[in-house]
């Protein structure tokens, strides 16, 4: 059989048109714009489709350098640390904290859950992480990166598994978070409290991904300086966090440098490039995951079909429940928690776009609550920061 190996700089480029491919399909096929698909994960399943097709039926093999998947892996997180301020923290409130600790709970949940389950099925109990909180409130990103380190520490078939997990909960977490809500606003007759003309349903501001900002070159190449200064501290803590013993996935000096130049600028008083640090995360992400998917090894998911489905049936019966019962009554019980429970719902089975979807479906039907959209993208941004260290214990336990 004949077999191509793409280079890196190769791979990129087709990474770049499998992303315009799946962006064109995210458009033009509705479940997958109304489930928030990312475009990335739809152009690399193709790819990898196709290449499964092809190597099946004897014909050819596409294999590619990953060097620049790991690079972009890296810069995706560094992004990531850079969110990681505390001051932005204290200065959200109660709410963000509450919400915040919300999240490091289904974390260490979905984590029990599918750690407990695979090991029950005779697996790997690690490999469970992957229909936990790897995939789930982590999303693709997180699945294709700890994916990577799982089966450099010999399990295999982690990386086909986890974003296959995260596709089931992109979905999920659409399907689920507003019925959720509905009913709890249906039987407490809640409703909204914000009575100011200008804050009606419709004119309620929501985040987009594709949306616009003004920069300079100045600015793109502070957010640029920053980037490199905080990888190339991070080869220096990755360096002393592998004398530990323990095992941490290649992004993690980098995220923690990050998270400590923001906060010494936060400190000192210095202004940091917020959109152009979303901006290159958008791009690196994009490129990252794009790459990783075009890889999948689609075949690995049929031994391990029926574990993996029991795991992630019970994952949605767990964030129901959770939701239900334990975010509505901890943030408040009124109409702010019901939009509270959506949002959680979104990112913790999905991801950001899954949370503002649901909460922006539920206050065009019912009316605004403002608190929500400041505090969903701030409490997923901090739990992204979390899971990666509870994951990494969960690992190494």
């Amino acid at each position: 059989m004949f077999e191509l190996k793409l280079d890196m700089y190769q791979a990129a480029g087709i990474a770049a048109i499998m992303f315009w491919i799946g962006s064109y399909l995210q458009r033009k096929i509705a479940p997958l714009h109304k489930y928030c698909i990312p475009a990335p994960l739809i152009g690399g399943v193709v790819f990898a489709a196709m290449n499964t097709i092809l190597s099946g039926m004897g014909v050819m093999r596409l294999t590619f350098d990953g060097t620049l998947q790991s690079f972009f892996m890296v810069l995706f997180f560094t992004t990531v640390g850079f969110t990681a301020s505390f001051d932005i923290l204290k200065r959200g409130g109660k709410q963000i904290i509450v919400v915040t600790l919300l999240s490091i709970a289904i974390i260490v949940c979905q984590d029990l859950i599918g750690y407990s389950i695979a090991g029950g099925f005779g697996l790997d109990s690690r490999l469970g992480l992957t229909a936990g909180s790897i995939s789930l409130l982590g999303g693709p990103g997180t699945a294709a990166a700890f994916g990577k380190t799982m089966e450099d520490m010999g399990i295999a078939g982690s990386t086909t598994l986890g974003l296959a997990a995260a596709t089931f909960g992109l979905v999920m977490g659409s399907l689920m978070g507003g019925p959720i809500a509905h009913r709890r606003i249906a039987k407490h007759s809640l409703h909204s409290e914000e009575i100011a003309a200008e804050t009606t349903a419709e004119n309620v501001e929501i985040p987009e991904e594709d949306g616009e900002f003004k920069t300079t070159s100045s600015k793109l190449v502070y957010a640029w300086m920053l980037m490199a200064i905080a990888m190339g501290l991070g080869t220096i803590m990755s360096i002393l966090l592998s004398k530990t013993g323990i095992t941490f996935p290649a992004y993690i000096g980098a995220m923690l440098g990050a998270a400590l130049i923001r906060n010494v600028l936060d400190m000192s008083g210095k202004a940091f490039p917020e959109p152009e640090n979303d901006t290159i995360a958008n791009v690196s992400l994009s490129l990252f995951l794009t790459m990783a998917l075009m890889g999948l090894k689609l075949w690995e998911l049929v031994d391990l079909a029926l574990p993996m489905l029991v795991i992630l049936v019970a994952q949605m019966i767990f964030m129901f429940l959770f939701a239900y019962w334990v975010i509505f009554y901890t943030t408040g019980r009124n109409y702010e928690s019901t939009l509270l429970m959506a949002g959680i719902v979104g990112y913790g089975m999905g991801g950001t776009s899954n949370a503002m979807a649901n909460m922006q479906t539920i206050t065009k039907q019912y009316g605004p609550a403002k608190t929500a959209y400041f505090v969903i993208p701030l409490g997923g941004m901090f739990s992204d920061f979390f899971n990666a260290m509870i994951i990494t214990a969960f690992l190494n336990f």
